[in-house]
């Protein structure tokens, strides 16, 4: 049993909330480098996780482990369809913001914790003596990277196999996707802008996830000189940059209900009716989590339906998430996450 470095000072009620993580330490453990280049010593199979990365809850459910997450900074209200996929969120703790209590995992008996890289509270949760594996990524390469590294991090041979089998899923929906787009002209893909938000107005540049699958689907981002997400515009930028098409987070709000409605409604996308919804499920497509795969032929079929009219976008999305949620979706269920609405 590992001794935990605050039992030389701690009161008796935390005592036993350390004897409890160190517990969970029983056996062999072993190392992986994570995505900031640090080795950490990880539980041999880690059973009780915390998630600090939003996005990062999406690998372990795809990896078969969502069930391990108990401690979560995820909310129901704003990812209804991953606490109906994996309802045992409910039951985790959780916290507003990314920022757990040392106390609260200990308490919790949390034996692995995932952040993103550059997240300032992983020191407090390796002070409070748990193992912290930082990841991420900005394009599917990485994505695949972060998956296996999510995978070797658990311990479980299942899960190192599920992300082998995703892996390939997302190469072969890349394949598919980038050979049917191979041979347009530079004039025949479309300046797309993708909004993450409307209010206020927000938008994602290049080296981003995002500017990796508009490319892929056969489209330019229109926002040219931008660098990535999130990133504050005002509205005449958008005007300067007159956008083909826009694509619209499922969350970002309504243009018509924007403070920059006026402005927003002279662009020629907005005129001319080229205005998507992106879909959203149990996290939206378009971001960093694994139905990627999905936002691919979607986003494709969106800007070239004549090169993808025979991909069937319900069907494939009712098999993703049997195949790597194991959940049982229904083709209207379906149907609404590609409109990007909230569950029934």
């Amino acid at each position: 049993m590992r001794p935990h470095p605050w039992l030389g000072f701690a009161a008796p009620c935390l005592i036993s909330l350390c004897l409890g993580a160190a517990f969970a330490w029983a056996g062999p453990a072993h190392t992986v480098l994570d995505d900031s280049q640090q080795t950490v010593t990880v539980p041999a199979k880690a059973q009780r996780i915390a998630d600090g990365w939003y996005a990062h809850h999406v690998l372990l459910m795809t990896l078969g482990a969502g069930g391990k997450i108990v401690a979560t900074v995820n909310h129901e209200r704003s990812q209804p369809w991953m606490f109906q996929v994996q309802p045992s969120l409910r039951q985790a703790v959780s916290v507003p913001g990314t920022a757990f209590s040392g106390e609260s995992l200990l308490a919790a008996k949390v034996d692995l914790a995932f952040v993103s890289t550059g997240d300032r509270n992983a020191l407090a949760y390796q002070q409070a003596g748990i193992p912290v594996v930082r990841v991420g990524f900005k394009d599917l390469a990485g994505l695949e990277h972060a998956l296996t590294l999510t995978a070797q991090a658990l311990g479980d041979p299942v899960a190192v196999q599920r992300a082998a089998t995703y892996n390939t899923y997302l190469e072969k929906q890349r394949a598919t996707v980038k050979a049917r787009t191979a041979n347009l002209t530079e004039q025949q893909r479309p300046r797309v802008l993708h909004i993450a938000s409307l209010n206020p107005l927000k938008v994602d540049g290049d080296n981003t996830l995002i500017d990796d699958w508009i490319h892929l689907a056969g489209g330019r981002n229109a926002a040219t000189g931008l660098h990535g997400n999130l990133q504050l515009v005002s509205p005449e930028q958008l005007l300067a940059w007159q956008p083909d098409v826009l694509i619209l987070a499922a969350d970002a709000g309504d243009i018509a209900q924007s403070p920059a409605s006026a402005l927003l409604q002279q662009l020629t996308a907005v005129r001319q009716g080229h205005v998507l919804r992106n879909p959203a499920g149990v996290f939206p497509w378009d971001r960093y989590g694994t139905e990627i795969a999905l936002q691919l032929p979607w986003a494709a079929q969106q800007l070239h339906p004549d090169l993808f009219k025979d991909i069937d976008l319900n069907a494939m999305t009712v098999d993703f998430y049997q195949r790597f949620f194991d959940y049982p979706l229904t083709p209207a269920q379906a149907g609404r996450m590609m409109a990007g609405l909230r569950p029934e």
